[in-house]
C-alpha cells in the first residue's frame, strides 16, 4: 500500500464519472473540508486488512504528532503501477477507514471508484507532506509471480529514520523544526521537499513546455515514459555540456575510461551492490542470462580497478566515464521532464584514497571543482541549497571536516543525519536546485564509499608492500546532463517571472547571433556578414523567411537569441551593427570585431560547436507543432 499524506488548509473534490462497474453511489456535486489529513491511498497486490491496520496505527502515531484528528482517505490508484483487484482494493479502503475510525479520529472518505477533480492547499511546514510505503507479510509477497527485483537499499530507504537539522558556518546545528528559515525561503523549501520524500508530480514543471517550444527536445511516445528524443537544438546544448564537464573533470586529474551499458544480475560483486543502492533496475534476459542495464558507471569502473595494479604513490587515483546512457526505472508518478527521468548522461567521477585524512582532503578538492562546474555552466551560490548526509558516528569523529565544507559553500545547510549506515556511503553532500513547484534536485554529488573496495576486491600496495584497501570517492560534478538543462530552463522561467528576460547562457544558446535582413534586397549582406562571423566560431543565422520585419524581430525573442541585428543600407554603409542585446534589452551600436570580441569574452574557456541546422531560417524543418 502506497499512501501520500498532506497536511492541509483545506480540500475541495468533485466526483465527476464513474470509472469502474463496482463504483460506489455518490452525489455528484463538491466537498470541501478544511484543517484536514489528506491519505491519497494506492492498494496493490497483496495488500489486506493488516497491511489497512499497521498503516493505520503509524499514521495515527504521525498525526498525534502533528496534533491533527480529521483525516480525509482517497482512493488514488496513480501512486502505483501494481494495483490490486478493485474489489480487493475497495475491502482494504473500508478497512483504513474502519481503523481510523477506531482511532478517534474523525474520518471522511471520498467514493471508491469515480474520476473526480480536486483543489488542495498544502500547509508550510516541513512535514506537511510525506510519503510511506506498506508491506504485507512476506508470505503474501512471495507468492506473487515474476516479483518486481527491488534493491534492500530501496526497502531501506523506504523505512529509513533520519534526523533533520540545518548547520550554519558558525558551527552551530539547529533541529529543523527550530531553526528560523526567514531569511532563506529556498533551504525552507528544500527542508520541506526532503523531510516529506513527496516525490509525485501533480502539474507539468515550466521546463517540459519550454523544452518543447524552443525544440530543446520532446518525449518519444515510441520508447519507455522518461526517454527522450533530442532535436538539433538541444543535441548541441547537451553535447557542449557533455564536453565542458568531461575537460573540467580531465583537467581534476581523472582518467577517461568506457564501460558496458549492461551487466550480469548475479555477478557475485554486482548483486551485492545492487542491494546497497537505493535505484530501481531494468531487467533483460539474453543467453539464459538475466542482465540489468547500469544506473550509474560505479561498477564498470570498479571492475577496471580491481584487475588494475597500482600504488599508494599514485593515490588518490581518479578514473571517469560520461555514461551515455545510465538507467534508472524510476516510477512513473515521479516522471517529470528532465527533473527525473529515466535514461540519462551522468558524469561519474570516482577517487581511490589510501585513509581517511587522504579522502577528506579530496573531498574538498572535489567539493571546490563541483563548484566550479556549476559556476561555469551558468548557476551561482544562491540558485542552489546545499545538503549534506552522514552517520551520526562520522559527525562526531569528523566535524571539524564537515563544518570546513560549511564554511566553503558560506550558508546554512540542510543536514540528514542517520543512527546507523543504511547504505555503503557514511558520508555525502548535494548542492540542489529548487525549481518553481519547490521540487529539488541535486545538480551534483560526492559520496564517501566505504564497502566497495572490499566487496570488488580491489586493493593497493602500500610502503610495506601489503596489500591494502582503499577508500572510494564517488563525484558527479554537474549530475546529470539532463538534469543541468532542467535546471537551466527552470532558472530562466524564475527570471521570466521576475521580470528579468529569460535565456540560456551565451557559450550554449544555439543561435548566438540573428541576422534579420531589413528586407529582400539585402539577404546577400546578410548572408555574407554571416560568414564572416561564423568565422570567428560564433553560432549565427540568417532570418532570409517572407515575414515582416517586427515578425522575425518577435520570433528572434521567443526563441531567446542573445544578439539580433537588423541590417539595411545604412548598417552596410557605416559598418555599425545595431546589435540588440537580449541580456540588457538595449541596441549596442559597435563594429563587427567589437561584436565577436564581447561574444568570445564572455564565452572565454568554454567549448565550441558549430550549429548543425542550417544558416538559412528558410531552410529549416519545425520539430514541434
Amino acid at each position: 500500500m502506497r499512501i501520500l499524506q498532506l497536511h492541509s488548509d483545506f480540500i475541495e473534490y468533485k466526483p465527476i464519472k464513474k470509472e469502474i462497474a463496482l463504483a460506489e453511489e455518490s452525489e455528484q456535486k463538491t466537498q470541501r473540508l478544511e484543517d484536514i489529513i489528506v491519505l491519497f491511498v494506492a492498494v496493490e497486490e497483496g495488500d489486506d486488512e493488516r497491511v489497512a491496520k499497521s498503516a493505520m496505527q503509524e499514521i495515527k502515531t504521525n498525526l498525534d504528532k502533528l496534533k491533527a484528528k480529521r483525516v480525509l482517505i482517497y482512493p488514488y490508484a496513480h501512486l502505483s503501477s501494481n494495483l490490486a483487484k478493485p474489489s480487493e482494493a475497495l475491502k482494504v479502503v473500508k478497512a483504513l477507514e474502519k481503523y481510523s475510525k477506531d482511532s478517534k479520529l474523525e474520518t471522511y472518505r471520498t467514493p471508491f471508484g469515480w474520476n473526480k477533480q480536486f483543489t488542495i492547499a498544502i500547509k508550510g511546514h516541513p512535514l506537511a507532506e510525506q510519503s510511506r510505503t506498506f508491506h504485507p507479510k512476506t508470505e503474501a509477497v512471495e507468492a506473487k509471480p515474476e516479483e518486481e527485483k527491488v534493491s534492500e537499499a530501496i526497502k531501506a530507504e523506504e523505512k529509513l529514520k533520519s534526523t533533520w537539522y540545518v548547520l550554519e558556518p558558525n558551527g552551530k546545528l539547529v533541529p529543523v523544526d527550530e531553526f528560523n528559515f526567514s531569511k532563506d525561503e529556498t533551504l525552507r523549501k528544500f527542508a520541506h521537499y526532503e523531510i516529506s520524500k513527496v516525490r509525485a508530480v501533480q502539474q507539468m514543471p515550466p521546463h517540459v513546455t519550454l523544452m518543447k517550444r524552443l525544440e530543446i527536445a520532446d518525449y518519444e511516445p515510441a520508447s519507455d515514459p522518461g526517454n527522450f528524443r533530442w532535436y538539433p537544438k538541444g543535441r548541441l546544448i547537451k553535447s557542449l555540456l557533455e564536453q565542458y564537464v568531461t575537460e573540467e573533470t580531465i583537467k581534476y586529474g581523472a582518467m577517461e575510461v568506457e564501460t558496458p551499458i549492461m551487466y550480469d544480475f548475479n555477478h557475485p560483486s554486482l548483486a551485492d551492490y545492487l542491494n546497497r543502492f537505493p535505484a530501481r533496475q531494468y531487467v533483460l534476459k539474453s543467453e539464459e542470462k538475466e542482465l540489468f542495464l547500469r544506473f550509474a558507471a560505479c561498477f564498470g569502473q570498479f571492475l577496471i580497478m580491481h584487475d588494475a595494479q597500482f600504488s599508494y604513490r599514485q593515490l588518490p587515483l581518479k578514473i571517469y566515464e560520461l555514461t551515455r546512457y545510465s538507467f534508472r526505472r524510476e516510477k512513473s508518478g515521479e516522471l517529470a521532464g528532465f527533473r527525473r527521468l529515466r535514461a540519462f548522461t551522468m558524469p561519474d567521477v570516482h577517487a581511490f584514497c589510501a585513509d581517511l585524512p587522504q579522502a577528506k582532503k579530496e573531498l574538498i578538492t572535489r567539493f571546490r571543482l563541483c563548484m566550479r562546474v556549476l559556476d561555469g555552466i551558468g548557476f551561482d551560490k544562491d540558485d542552489y541549497v546545499l545538503g549534506v548526509r552522514f552517520t551520526k558516528d562520522f559527525y562526531t569523529e569528523n566535524k571539524d571536516f564537515i563544518l570546513s565544507l560549511v564554511k566553503l559553500h558560506d550558508k546554512p545547510v540542510l543536514v540528514e543525519m542517520w543512527e546507523k549506515q543504511f547504505f555503503y556511503f557514511i558520508f555525502k553532500y548535494e548542492p540542489n536546485f529548487v525549481d518553481n513547484q519547490d521540487k529539488a534536485s541535486a545538480l551534483s554529488t560526492d559520496q564517501l564509499d566505504v564497502e566497495n573496495a572490499k566487496r570488488y576486491e580491489i586493493t593497493y600496495t602500500d610502503a610495506e608492500g601489503n596489500k591494502k584497501l582503499p577508500l572510494i570517492l564517488h563525484c558527479s560534478p554537474s549530475g546529470a546532463i539532463e538534469r543541468v538543462v532542467y535546471a537551466l530552463l527552470e532558472k530562466a522561467y524564475k527570471n521570466q517571472r521576475a521580470g528579468k528576460p529569460p535565456m540560456l547562457p551565451l557559450w550554449l544558446a544555439p543561435t548566438q547571433v540573428r541576422i534579420i535582413p531589413l528586407s529582400d534586397k539585402f539577404e546577400e549582406a546578410a548572408e555574407k556578414l554571416a560568414e564572416q562571423i561564423e568565422t570567428s566560431h560564433v553560432r549565427v543565422d540568417v532570418d532570409d523567411r517572407s515575414l515582416t520585419m517586427q515578425k522575425k524581430v518577435r520570433e528572434a525573442e521567443t526563441e531567446w537569441v542573445n544578439y539580433v541585428i537588423v541590417i539595411g543600407q545604412k548598417e552596410i554603409d557605416s559598418g555599425i551593427l545595431p546589435a540588440r542585446d537580449r541580456k540588457s534589452g538595449k541596441i549596442m551600436p559597435m563594429k563587427l570585431d567589437e561584436l565577436v570580441e564581447t561574444i568570445r569574452q564572455e564565452t572565454a574557456n568554454k567549448p565550441f560547436k558549430p550549429l548543425s541546422l542550417s544558416k538559412l531560417l528558410s531552410s529549416r524543418p519545425q520539430f514541434h507543432g
